[in-house]
C-alpha cells in the first residue's frame, strides 16, 4: 500500500524490481527442471531401445 500524501511505500508490498527478479528467477528454475527432466526421460527411452536392440533372443 502507498501513502497517498507522500507517495512512499509502507513496506507491505515488495518492490517492483524485486518482485520481477523473483518471477524471472522462478521461471528460469522451472525451465531448468523441465529441460533436465526432458533429457533424463529421453536418456531413459534411449537406454530402453539400446537394451532392446542388444537383447539375447
Amino acid at each position: 500500500m502507498t501513502d497517498q500524501a507522500s507517495g512512499q511505500s509502507t513496506g507491505k508490498q515488495p518492490k517492483t524490481k524485486d518482485r520481477e527478479w523473483r518471477i524471472e528467477r522462478g521461471v528460469a528454475i522451472r525451465a531448468g527442471f523441465y529441460i533436465f527432466g526432458t533429457h533424463l526421460f529421453a536418456g531413459f527411452v534411449w537406454l530402453l531401445f539400446y537394451l532392446g536392440q542388444h537383447a539375447h533372443r
